[in-house]
């Protein structure tokens, strides 16, 4: 069955709610994903994203997730696909499957190296850039059941990325991605608005016009955090942010509550600032999603839109 290609999505519903799922590695994991899809489908959110792996290391079961959302039709699967490490015979490969299987989009990422693998001359890839370009390729062969080939988004990193500490060089890397050929771009996580509108507005100046969706994970507890900032390298937790955390540290439902407002207040900015779109980083569990709808009076994405 396939499913909407991104400008139609985009089309239908203006402003994009979407979640990030990652493919659980244990029995365990997957059943209880499972338990909780029906709860994100009840959301109804645009679609939903589906990491993979530094150099392909969740591959297959990334893959199988993503048939799985697709077949149930619950959920419609947005692949990621990392580029590092692999041969463009390893991409066409993986293009072929999506295709066949009707998924329309994809998120174009480089992706991170592996801690075992150091040399980074095996992969065909050095950027996004070229990976972007080679699924244009594909498109452009008609291999796709839709004439327009796969919606293509890529990462934007308002906080700037680790390998490119220039952030002039960093918005290069971007506006390349873009001329590419990226139909939209979504970005990491991040707990300051105040650096995602700065960076709104420098991607504008570069004359990056593509729809820009805006990244955002809740902390639900110290650990969470810990992983934001692991996940997020460089990522900023303002002071007021932390002041609220160190007041109820060593209280956890506190904490949660605490981190869930935060993201709430977030979502409310962003959606009175006309944000293109708002991806939340779900971590596979509903329930801290479910409560920011909550708090913004949303039953559903459509609320928010």
């Amino acid at each position: 069955m396939s499913r909407m290609h991104i400008r139609d999505i985009m089309d239908r519903d203006g402003r994009t709610i979407s979640f990030e799922f990652f493919p659980p590695a244990t029995n365990t994991a997957a059943a209880a994903l499972e338990t909780r899809l029906e709860q994100f489908a009840a959301l109804k959110p645009s679609f939903v994203s589906v990491t993979y792996g530094g150099g392909g290391s969740t591959r297959a079961r990334t893959h199988e997730l993503v048939l799985r959302l697709q077949d149930r039709g619950l959920l419609d699967p947005v692949p990621h696909l990392t580029c590092m490490c692999h041969s463009r015979a390893d991409i066409a490969e993986v293009l072929e499957r999506y295709a066949r299987a009707g998924i329309s989009n994809l998120l174009g990422l480089r992706g991170d190296m592996p801690r075992e693998a150091a040399d980074v001359a095996e992969t065909d890839y050095q950027h996004a850039a070229d990976l972007v370009s080679h699924i244009v390729e594909f498109n452009e062969s008609g291999a796709h059941p839709d004439g327009r080939g796969f919606g293509i988004g890529v990462a934007g990193f308002p906080e700037g990325h680790p390998d490119t500490p220039n952030q002039l060089v960093h918005m290069n890397h971007l506006k390349a991605k873009v001329d590419a050929g990226a139909d939209w771009i979504t970005t990491q996580l991040f707990a300051d608005n105040g650096h995602f509108t700065d960076w709104r507005e420098r991607c504008e100046l570069a004359g990056i016009d593509v729809p820009i969706v805006a990244g955002i994970m809740p902390i639900t507890s110290l650990a969470t955090m810990n992983r934001m900032a692991n996940l997020a390298a460089g990522m900023t937790f303002p002071a007021k942010l932390q002041r609220r955390l160190m007041r109820h540290q060593d209280d956890a439902a506190s904490i949660e509550q605490i981190g869930i407002q935060w993201a709430v207040e977030q979502c409310n900015d962003l959606l009175d600032m006309g944000v293109a779109g708002i991806h939340f980083y779900t971590l596979n569990r509903s329930d801290a999603t479910k409560r920011i709808f909550e708090a913004l009076g949303a039953g559903t994405s459509a609320d928010l839109q």
